[in-house]
């Protein structure tokens, strides 16, 4: 599993209809996307949730990296690229991925918390953290789904969770979910991925 998102930040007075009207537009295009477990089409609108910052944030979890690199390589990212520019791309190796009571729910928001991995610490001890982190989320009533994924390169772990209400018990940024693709979700491996 790939875990992967770009954000990109919008003006302050920016309409945020904008982005609600393109994800009605093209969300469905990944409905069946090969290779993509979900992708969550998340915004952030500013003075909500606690957000500074009007946001598009789409977060994926790839089942393969063939359905990743065709995405990025193909016109849908070409699209989102020439729309609102070339944004940076995280990517994250998946730790564990975890269905919640809630999977057959849509998910109304989603919560994402980045964690710096302090040096010095066992990296094992970290990524088991991590896997009993997303098992503990995933635990939590309303939730649909659970993951947790490290970023060798900057050494961060990202906790992911998507909630069927908006009351998250959990700990992060907060975006609304305006539309889930989740053609391989069945297909995305349940706890450790090592």
């Amino acid at each position: 599993m790939h875990a992967m998102q770009y954000e990109i930040t919008l003006p302050a007075d920016y309409d945020m209809g904008i982005v609600r009207d393109r994800v009605a537009r093209v969300g469905h295009l990944l409905d069946d996307w090969d290779g993509l477990g979900l992708k969550a089409y998340l915004l952030r609108e500013r003075g909500v949730d606690g957000s500074a910052v009007n946001q598009y944030a789409p977060f994926y979890l790839w089942d393969t990296p063939e359905g990743m690199n065709s995405f990025l390589w193909g016109p849908g990212f070409q699209g989102l690229v020439n729309d609102f520019g070339r944004p940076v791309v995280q990517h994250w190796t998946g730790l564990a991925y975890e269905d919640g009571g809630a999977a057959g729910a849509a998910p109304e928001v989603a919560v994402r918390r980045r964690v710096s991995v302090p040096e010095g610490v066992p990296l094992a001890e970290v990524a088991r953290e991590a896997v009993l982190e997303a098992g503990r989320l995933a635990a939590l009533d309303g939730v649909v789904g659970a993951a947790a994924a490290l970023d060798p390169r900057h050494w961060e772990v990202v906790h992911f969770s998507l909630w069927a209400h908006d009351t998250p018990k959990a700990e992060g940024e907060t975006y609304r979910v305006l539309h889930l693709s989740a053609p391989g979700r069945d297909r995305l491996r349940r706890g450790r991925q090592w």
